[in-house]
C-alpha cells in the first residue's frame, strides 16, 4: 500500500525551495509520496529536490504599474492554471502545499477550483502578495513566525504556527558549538547577499575593513559571497588590505559555513533568519530595501528584538558604520556568545515535522470527510 501524493509547489528562489524541500524529506519519512509543482526558472536547479515526479508550471509576477504588462502577468497565471487543472486530475494529491511567490498562485488555484484542501506556508513576518491572493483558498494557513502581519481578515481556513522548515544540512551544521571568539582571535566573518548576491555588500564591507586599524584588520578572516559583476574587485580589494579572504559568487555548503562563522553579515530573508536562529550565530542584518512588503525588516526585526542582531536599515549601512560595529565585537567579543545564545533561543528544529503533521491531519480529515 503506497502513502498519499502530496504535491508541494514552489519557485523562484531557495527562499521558497529549500522549506518545501526540507517538507518533502518529513513527508516522505512519514510515508507520504511528494510530487513537486515548479517553474522554469526553480526547474533549472529542482534537480536535487526528492520529488517522485516535477511538473513545470508557467508563471509569472505581476511587476510594476503598467497595465499591459500587469495584464500580460495575469493572462499568463491564468494559463499555467489551466496547465495545472489536468496535471492535478492526472496526479490525484491528497494535499497541495504552496511555499508563496506568484509560481504557487496556479496550482493552488486549480486545486482549489478543483476541491483538494490547500495548505499555504508564509515564511516570512508579513504575508506577501501572492499568499494574500490565495489566503482565502487555503485550508490552512501555516506561518514562519508566530505573529505575521498581511492575512486577510475573515479568511475560512485555520492559521497554525508551524516555523520555517529547514535543510537537513542546516540541521547538520548546528551540531557544532559556537566557536567564542578569543580575546586576541581571529574573527571569522561571513558575508552573503541571499540567494542572488547583493552588491552593496561588495561596495560596503571590504571599505568598511579597510577603516580598522592594521592590528584589527590582521584579525580578520572574511569569506564573502560576491556576484560574478563584482568579484574581482571584491577579491582586489581584499588583497590589497592583505586580509585573509575568500570570494565566490555562491557557496554550495553555506550551512557549514555559517557554523564556523563568528558573525554573519546579511539580507534578513526568512530562510536566512531561521537559519541563522537554528545554527545560532550573531548577525548584521540589512533589509533588502524597496520592497513592497517590507517583509525582510519584519523578519529581521524578530532577531533584532532579542539581541541576536544588530539591524540596519540600507541608508545607515555606511563602511564607517560597519567598521565601528565589527570593532566593537573584536573588543568586546563576550557581545558575540551572548548574541549568538540569543539566536539560537528562537530556533525551531522541528518545523518540518510539525508542518508534515499539518498536511497529513488534512489528508486524514479529507478521508474522513470533515472539514479541516
Amino acid at each position: 500500500m503506497t502513502g498519499p501524493l502530496i504535491l508541494l509547489t514552489a519557485g523562484g528562489t531557495g527562499g521558497h525551495l529549500f522549506p518545501a524541500e526540507a517538507l518533502a524529506n518529513a513527508l516522505k519519512a512519514s510515508g507520504a509520496r511528494v510530487a513537486l509543482a515548479t517553474d522554469k526558472r526553480a526547474n533549472a536547479y529542482a534537480g536535487s529536490f526528492p520529488a517522485d515526479e516535477i511538473v513545470e508550471i508557467p508563471s509569472a509576477t505581476p511587476s510594476g504599474r503598467s497595465i499591459p504588462q500587469m495584464a500580460k502577468a495575469a493572462l499568463l497565471l491564468a494559463r499555467g492554471a489551466l496547465k495545472a487543472i489536468p496535471a492535478i486530475r492526472r496526479m490525484k494529491p491528497a494535499v497541495v502545499v504552496g511555499f508563496g511567490g506568484y509560481p504557487t498562485v496556479p496550482p493552488v488555484i486549480a486545486a482549489s477550483l478543483l476541491g483538494v484542501p490547500t495548505v499555504i506556508h508564509e515564511a516570512n513576518g508579513i504575508m506577501g502578495r501572492a499568499n494574500r491572493l490565495l489566503a482565502r483558498r487555503a485550508s490552512v494557513i501555516a506561518t514562519g513566525f508566530p505573529a505575521i502581519k498581511g492575512i486577510p481578515a475573515g479568511v475560512p481556513g485555520r492559521s497554525v504556527h508551524t516555523g520555517n522548515p529547514i535543510r537537513p544540512s542546516v540541521l547538520e551544521a548546528s551540531k557544532a558549538g559556537y566557536p567564542a571568539l578569543l580575546a586576541d582571535g581571529k574573527l571569522r566573518l561571513l558575508v552573503v547577499g541571499g540567494s542572488q548576491g547583493a552588491r552593496v555588500m561588495s561596495d560596503i564591507v571590504p571599505p568598511a575593513i579597510e577603516l580598522l586599524p592594521p592590528e584589527l584588520r590582521s584579525r580578520i578572516v572574511v569569506c564573502q559571497q560576491a556576484r560574478g559583476e563584482d568579484l574581482e574587485r571584491v577579491r582586489a580589494h581584499y588583497s590589497r588590505l592583505g586580509v585573509s579572504f575568500e570570494a565566490e559568487p555562491f557557496f554550495k555548503d553555506l550551512p557549514q559555513r555559517m557554523a564556523q562563522s563568528h558573525l554573519v553579515i546579511s539580507r534578513s530573508g526568512a530562510s536566512t533568519v531561521a537559519e541563522l536562529a537554528v545554527i545560532g550565530r550573531p548577525s548584521i542584518l540589512i533589509p533588502l530595501p524597496g520592497a513592497i512588503d517590507q517583509d525582510q525588516a519584519a523578519n529581521a526585526k524578530t532577531l533584532g528584538d532579542i539581541g541576536a542582531a544588530i539591524v540596519l536599515p540600507q541608508v545607515q549601512f555606511t563602511p564607517e558604520r560597519l567598521a565601528q560595529e565589527v570593532r566593537s565585537f573584536l573588543e568586546e567579543p563576550d557581545r558575540l556568545t551572548l548574541a549568538a545564545a540569543a539566536a539560537h533561543s528562537a530556533s525551531i528544529t522541528d518545523a518540518a515535522e510539525r508542518l508534515a503533521q499539518v498536511v497529513l491531519q488534512l489528508v486524514s480529515s479529507d478521508k474522513n470527510g470533515k472539514n479541516p
